[in-house]
């Protein structure tokens, strides 16, 4: 069939049932366009059909015929809207933006022709973009982006560089993610996945095609979903087809699915053995904490603090009935990553036996470490490309099974192997932050002093363990006794990962609330309240700005509001570790008169490409354009994984060595460098060659830990703060909680790349408003399937549900630290829930206790 694509006129050829997306990045190679959920519900496969923008995974790509097409590619990145989304830094990853920029075009077109150059409201474009969802977050940038393209701000090319270093690549979809990998002669890899919560795999039966199996070592499965073997075929269709073939022979189970049910005697057991239990994946970044098992229970008590005095001045304060104990418990549902760009991976061996892995991960050199070892190479011959990551969260990272399916594959067929994972898959087996139910106790002494803290976490992590909730719940509020007692409670259901702030979103959740109410109980402001419990003095800081907030000063008293819809003013303050990689290096060269930068990382969103740009510029005086910065990739210097808030924090001053470094050898060769203030472009063109390694030097007052744990991390001196305050509308009659604004302080120290770090924080208060409101995975209690599969029933974020958002950084109190500033990940997000919940008391005078805040259980709250 005929159809212009981009201008051009192109042929094409196509079955009955393949889409338009599929031809659009298969056929004609423009992967700007991407697959996600293939139900036309992000938005991420967007381009315009005869100018209008269409959703391309729902049409039939026989639709196309005598058509015109017009991807993000041809943009040709001069449009206002692809110029606004760079300058105002509308994006993290990238993998949802070319989708946006191409509705947003057609809107602003549309928009300036009826109304000139005059912004519509908030209200216009969250309408106009409400088919798009971005899991990063990156809503405040959208909105100011599309704003500006309709004021007519960026008819014309900025005289200044983007914030992000690799904006435009992004808005222009030349920015190459894993799932854009399609080499000549490359077979598709399908997963078999269980269809049994529990059962013994006696044998498999390929069905003729190629076959690896995935089982652990005991052949058994522990959950629907579970990898147990993989296919591949020519293609994606012949692979399906492939994996429907195979059949396995089960020797049944019985799987115990139910928490209460995993408790009690004579319940299944889900590991039955220590071997099994020490093989227990963790959801835990880190070690996994030290724990006892029965049964299905598994119990940790790291944290405690004079517990025994802890229990001991609960029960009397509970025997005589003391009005200033606070008991409560509170639950939270899982919830789910669902980074957009699925985990992917395409493998190939080469004829020396070495590995070649495209693959979208948040941990290229521990990847690169993990499958030498399991394949029996050495790290030199393991070869990654990881140059763009669509999002991960803490759920990409080490060797995960679509990377082992697509390398013994690879292996098996002797060709290339792509292995891509649907939105199903992507969203039952990656990974997720287990849900929790949690016993909370909180005494104050006479004096309104904390007297004694106690929080039993009971975790609802699937087949995983080490959720690691109350004991973080040790690092708040000073030194008071504190009992905290960790349960894992494992069942025949997916297993979880690390999630941003993994076990603090949960902990703070219930002891954010706890506090709110011991402020009430007290007649205590409860910002003053917490300053006076919290002995930090950057939080200290933050409390002191958010108690001068008018928002916080006019807020009205815990359910006085009136009328069917009630505002309500909330707060929640939150610390995270300060964590770092010792050993980051970067390698900085000159090379034809520009600045090369090398290192072992990755950027998932989080802007390292322009940390590391930002840091070389300001130290050597250059403009952007004489820095290139190569990333992604194994075989350089050692770089952080993108976990725990350490990549900034780590590479930063690497980069600024190495700078220093760069600049006292070009010194030495060329004397008339100055010692400060610009290098000579001149110079560079003549220091081709020139090669130095920047190290992350080690802090002031060193490390809380001497050893790493994790891939290679330390425990830094210090905490990272936060303090949100979130106005919420409550409408009583239909039970819906709308966000309208939020402040935000953050106590991180330095902010390397001031528009990327707000960004990042702004994404962080996005995520944790899908915590606090919308976020459930759902589970069938008699099959152990989930039921939440895809991105219609399982409901993130998007741009209309994005409050109005104000972002202060305090950046005191890191002198200490190598580079001034630590990470923000974290920190941004794990207490915007709590201050939701608290909110939402604030406005009603009813307290929820279980996450999401669904408009039923406000109803059954108020008495509905």
């Amino acid at each position: 069939m005929d159809i212009v694509v981009n201008g051009a006129a192109t042929e094409v050829s196509a079955e009955p049932d393949t889409t338009a997306v599929e031809v659009v990045r298969e056929d004609l190679d423009l992967t700007g366009s991407k697959l996600v959920c293939g139900t036309g519900v992000c938005g991420a496969c967007t381009v315009l059909v005869d100018g209008s923008p269409t959703a391309s995974c729902l049409l039939p790509a026989t639709a196309l015929a005598d058509r015109t097409v017009t991807t993000v590619e041809g943009l040709g990145g001069t449009h206002p809207a692809q110029r606004a989304f760079a300058a105002h830094d509308a994006l993290q990853c990238g993998y949802c933006t070319p989708g946006f920029v191409v509705e947003a075009a057609a809107f602003v077109d549309r928009w300036r022709a009826e109304h000139g150059d005059v912004a519509p409201d908030r209200a216009a474009i969250a309408d106009a973009m409400a088919g798009h969802l971005c899991r990063c977050g990156a809503y405040e940038g959208i909105y100011a982006a599309v704003a500006a393209a309709c004021r007519g701000e960026h008819d014309t090319e900025a005289a200044e560089a983007p914030p992000r270093a690799d904006a435009m690549r992004k808005i222009t979809g030349e920015a190459r993610y894993a799932t854009d990998a399609y080499p000549d002669g490359c077979q598709v890899g399908v997963i078999v996945r269980a269809t049994v919560a529990h059962a013994r795999v006696r044998g498999i039966d390929s069905g003729g095609a190629p076959l690896v199996e995935l089982l652990p070592e005991d052949r058994t499965v522990r959950y629907v979903g579970q990898p147990v073997a993989a296919v591949a075929a020519s293609s994606r269709a012949k692979a399906l087809a492939a994996a429907d073939a195979v059949t396995v022979d089960y020797q049944p189970l019985t799987p115990v699915l139910d928490l209460d049910r995993a408790q009690e005697d004579g319940a299944p057991v889900v590991y039955r053995s220590q071997r099994e239990q020490r093989a227990a994946p963790s959801s835990s970044e880190g070690s996994t904490l030290p724990g006892r098992w029965l049964g299905n229970l598994r119990r940790s008590t790291v944290g405690n603090w004079r517990s025994g005095t802890a229990v001991r001045r609960l029960r009397a304060a509970a025997g005589r009935g003391d009005p200033n104990l606070v008991t409560a418990e509170f639950s939270t549902s899982v919830q789910l990553h669902t980074a957009l760009e699925p985990h992917s991976c395409v493998a190939e061996w080469d004829e020396h036996g070495a590995l070649h892995l495209r693959v979208s991960t948040q941990t290229v050199g521990v990847l690169a470490e993990e499958a030498a070892k399991r394949w029996g190479l050495v790290p030199g011959q393991v070869h990654i490309i990881s140059e763009y990551v669509g999002g991960g969260f803490g759920a990409k990272s080490g060797l995960t099974s679509e990377t082992i399916a697509a390398a013994e594959l690879a292996r098996t067929v002797r060709a290339p192997v792509r292995v891509v994972l649907d939105r199903s898959e992507e969203l039952t087996d990656t990974g997720n932050r287990p849900g929790t139910r949690a016993r909370l106790a909180l005494l104050a002494s006479p004096s309104g002093d904390l007297a004694a803290l106690s929080m039993d976490v009971y975790g609802d992590g699937g087949t995983s363990v080490s959720s690691a909730v109350a004991a973080l719940a040790r690092l708040m509020y000073g030194t008071a006794p504190r009992r905290l007692r960790d349960f894992d409670i494992t069942t025949n259901r997916p297993p979880g990962n690390p999630f941003r702030g993994p076990g603090a979103a949960p902990m703070l959740w219930a002891l954010e609330q706890g506090v709110d109410e011991m402020a009430h109980r007290l007649r205590e402001d409860p910002i003053a309240l917490r300053r006076r419990w919290d002995g930090n003095p950057k939080r200290h800081a933050l409390y002191d700005w958010a108690a001068a907030l008018p928002a916080w000063l006019e807020r009205p008293a815990p359910g006085a509001g009136t009328g069917r819809y009630r505002r309500g003013v909330g707060v929640a303050a939150a610390n995270w570790q300060y964590l770092l990689n010792p050993g980051t290096e970067v390698e900085v060269t000159a090379e034809q008169g520009t600045v090369v930068a090398r290192t072992t990382t990755q950027d998932i969103g989080t802007g390292i490409r322009s940390v590391i740009t930002d840091v070389l510029a300001d130290e050597l005086g250059l403009p952007p354009d004489r820095i290139r910065v190569l990333i992604g990739r194994s075989g350089a210097v050692h770089g952080p994984p993108s976990v725990g808030s350490q990549t900034t924090p780590s590479v930063g001053p690497a980069a600024s060595d190495a700078a220093r470094k760069l600049r006292a050898a070009l010194q030495e060769q060329f004397p008339e460098t100055p010692p400060t203030g610009p290098v000579p472009t001149e110079t560079l063109d003549m220091a081709d060659g020139v090669r130095v390694v920047g190290k992350r030097h080690r802090d002031r007052k060193g490390y809380v830990t001497p050893f790493s744990f994790g891939p290679g991390m330390s425990l830094g001196r210090g905490f990272t703060g936060a303090v949100h305050v979130t106005e919420v509308e409550v409408d009583t009659r239909l039970g819906r909680v709308r966000p309208t604004r939020v402040w935000a302080g953050i106590a991180a120290g330095r902010m390397y790349s001031p528009r990327l770090a707000r960004n990042q924080c702004e994404g962080g208060i996005v995520q944790g408003i899908g915590y606090a409101l919308y976020e459930e995975r759902r589970v069938d209690p008699g099959t152990g399937v989930v039921l939440t599969d895809n991105l219609e029933d399982y409901r993130i974020p998007g741009i209309g549900d994005t409050p109005e958002t104000v972002i202060h950084f305090h950046e005191d109190g890191w002198e200490h630290v190598q580079g001034g500033g630590v990470g923000i990940g974290e920190i941004s997000t794990i207490g915007v829930a709590a201050s939701v919940g608290n909110a939402v008391h604030n406005a009603t005078g009813w307290r929820p206790r279980d996450l999401p805040i669904r408009p039923d259980r406000v109803l059954r709250g108020l008495g509905a």
